[in-house]
């Protein structure tokens, strides 16, 4: 009987290879199957971030998402929709581990900060061995662009979706003193109204494309782009207390 194989989370960091780590590389070099997730008709971040780096060999597995933006978070269907999914994806994985194959899951930023492996590891921990090789979130290399730290001494640093609604978006902004506000797209509008609700928007940065190749690194104020990419973070730093 074939030894179980194991399923690896391997985070890839913000989007730079570069700032993969050693392990992260070793595993991508020697895992025969590689999964990863994607949006229908696109190749896929975390796809786009090893290109180059897997053997020729490999066996993909895309893993398709059903909706993104198409039904709102709040309809039940959509709910509905992910879980099939990822209770389908789940089964493929475990039949391939249960083979006694060992499959790479590819995850951009680190797998357990808001990434969606976090649904798989939930669905397949106790049934096949899993492992998570950890990585640079997206929002270090966001704050690491505005070449400014993000908090200083005691600093309180709060990390907030943008589909919260605004009234709760204006009630964290107006309590902390360093800000990430994350998966900004259509909320981009309800994001500024917030920030200036919560009085920190004249020092709000917002980072495009954090490492990569397309970064840009704009004062929130001073941008004119009519709309934000997918890729997006806003930053606000601390000015705590220093030496």
């Amino acid at each position: 009987m074939s030894k179980t194989g194991t399923i690896y989370g391997v985070g890839l960091g913000p989007g730079d290879p570069d700032l993969m780590s050693v392990r992260a590389h070793r595993l991508l070099g020697s895992t025969p199957h590689v999964a990863f997730f994607r949006k229908a008709g696109r190749k896929g971040q975390a796809r786009q971030i090893v290109e180059g780096l897997l053997p020729e060999n490999v066996i993909e597995f895309p893993m398709e998402y059903p909706v993104t933006t198409e039904i709102p978070l709040h309809d039940p269907r959509y709910n509905e929709a992910l879980s099939t999914f990822y209770a389908d994806v789940t089964q493929h994985l475990i039949g391939l581990a249960q083979s006694g194959q060992d499959v790479v899951v590819l995850c951009e930023g680190d797998p357990f900060f808001y990434g969606s492996f976090m649904h798989l590891y939930a669905r397949l921990r106790d049934i096949v061995p899993v492992e998570v090789v950890p990585a640079i979130t997206g929002m270090s290399g966001a704050w690491t662009a505005t070449e400014a730290p993000i908090t200083w001494g005691d600093d309180v640093l709060t990390v907030l979706m943008a589909t919260l609604p605004e009234d709760k978006l204006i009630d964290h902004i107006s309590r902390t003193d360093a800000l990430v506000i994350m998966k900004i797209g259509s909320n981009f509008d309800k994001v500024k109204s917030a920030l200036k609700a919560g009085g920190k928007f004249d020092d709000a940065w917002i980072v495009q494309y954090a490492t990569m190749a397309k970064q840009t690194v704009t004062k929130l104020s001073e941008m004119t782009d009519p709309g934000t990419p997918y890729f997006s973070i806003i930053v606000v730093h601390g000015q705590g207390r220093r030496p």
